[in-house]
């Protein structure tokens, strides 16, 4: 199918029969799901996600962040937690079994040269954008991304202290996950669950502390990206209009179709002609913080 100019996302996503390659368990539901899904790899882009049906029976698909990919071996990775019928039927699945796969679907992240020093925040299921940015990332111009994840229930993968350093906050404040660390990347975790190494507060907190001992030069080359439930999105709009920080959010909404038929995943957003409604699915899920958070740049 070729694209088509006045809808861009038509001729980019793929339904292909995906083969599950492996699901990794961890605390409160949560699961790693990789798929062998070779068109979706090679097209996903940060920010973008798949629609997966979770089992033969049950016609709904789910969206779910793409959390990394491999474009060679061809398979993508996912962070799911389980919420419902649909995706603990996901959670049964094994080794070998067939999944539908719709995807890549959406409008990923945008990486500015001019704003070389990239903070990413990821909270919850919001986890994985981050995840598969700071992959895309780490080899890029300018300075490494610095990442900072929060989350109320365990973090899906074994925390360990960091060996990278992070001046700007507190020396205690050293949990990280292992795999950014593998990539000389700067991660520290944020929960107000008393987890060891841990900032003791919200990601936002955490983030606005960092923020704060950046000078205007450095701000000036600083956005931020971010992807989590909104009220995590609200908060992150207001610090960076605090400091004057373009940010980038990907939002989490409900969706039926996920390809722009069925406009039940659209938000208000503000643009230069006035507010509009704009679907998540093909529009988004990525927007400009201000134009979907106004509130927060009054």
């Amino acid at each position: 199918m070729s694209a088509d100019p006045a809808r861009p996302h038509r001729g980019t996503i793929f339904l292909e029969e995906a083969t599950l390659i492996g699901q990794e368990s961890w605390p409160d539901g949560q699961y790693v799901m990789r798929l062998a899904a070779p068109r979706c790899a090679a097209h996903a882009t940060p920010g973008s996600f798949v629609h997966v049906r979770c089992a033969t029976d049950l016609p709904m698909r789910r969206p779910l962040s793409i959390q990394r990919v491999d474009r060679e071996a061809g398979w993508v990775e996912i962070l799911y937690k389980v919420l419902g019928t649909g995706l603990a039927r996901l959670a049964a699945a094994r080794p070998g079994d067939k999944l539908s796969c719709l995807g890549p679907i959406g409008r990923g992240f945008t990486v500015r040269a001019e704003r070389p020093r990239r903070l990413l925040i990821g909270g919850g299921v919001g986890i994985p954008p981050m995840v598969f940015l700071a992959e895309e990332l780490r080899d890029a111009p300018g300075a490494r991304p610095v990442v900072m994840m929060g989350s109320e229930i365990p973090f899906p993968f074994r925390t360990r202290p960091s060996a990278v350093m992070l001046p700007g906050l507190p020396p205690a404040v050293i949990a990280t996950m292992p795999l950014l660390d593998e990539w000389g990347i700067a991660c520290r975790l944020a929960s107000q669950r008393g987890y060891a190494g841990c900032y003791e507060g919200f990601v936002t907190e955490m983030a606005a502390e960092w923020l704060a001992t950046l000078g205007p030069a450095a701000l000036a080359e600083t956005e931020i990206y971010a992807c989590g439930p909104t009220p995590m999105l609200r908060a992150v709009a207001a610090v960076a209009a605090r400091f004057g920080v373009p940010a980038q959010v990907s939002l989490e909404e409900f969706m039926a179709c996920a390809v722009g038929g069925c406009a039940g995943c659209v938000v208000r957003v503000e643009g230069p002609e006035g507010p509009a409604m704009k679907r998540v699915c093909v529009d988004g899920p990525v927007f400009e913080a201000r134009t979907v958070f106004p509130e927060a740049y009054a």
